[in-house]
């Protein structure tokens, strides 16, 4: 693991280095950076990780109702730091903040989904997933 990284709770992030981050990881939301930005400063808790306290290397967001409920719908860590284990930090983080409610969710797809297994998550019974989405990068 990385011990050069910093992890910061700070909702202001600056847009060229969230555009950056998502357009590495393909991410459709990296064209759209006057809604990326507010949505990641409006979640109910954002965090980001730092190469030497300047470049943002990953981050990951929450939504919840503060009480019962949370939702994790992104957590990306560019490519040329994937593997040294800042996702798993940045969601241990979430974990932690939300490891009382009731139900901890999210969405994973192709290579996610055996990470997402290794941190305890498993598919919600029958469920299938289901959305209304204008993005093209699932």
């Amino acid at each position: 693991m990385s011990n050069h990284i910093r992890y910061s709770f700070q909702k202001e992030l600056p847009q060229d280095q969230v555009v950056e981050l998502y357009a590495a990881n393909d991410w459709s939301s990296a064209k759209i950076p006057q809604t990326l930005l507010p949505a990641l400063r409006d979640s109910h808790s954002l965090v980001s990780a730092w190469d030497k306290n300047e470049k943002l290397v990953g981050l990951g967001n929450a939504i919840s109702d503060g009480h019962l409920v949370v939702y994790y719908p992104h957590l990306l860590v560019h490519p040329d730091y994937q593997g040294q284990g800042i996702g798993s930090q940045i969601l241990e983080h979430l974990k932690t903040r939300y490891k009382d409610f009731h139900m901890n969710m999210l969405t994973a797809d192709g290579k996610a989904i055996e990470f997402y297994q290794k941190h305890g998550f498993e598919r919600a019974g029958k469920t299938e997933p289901m959305w209304i989405y204008s993005g093209n990068d699932h």
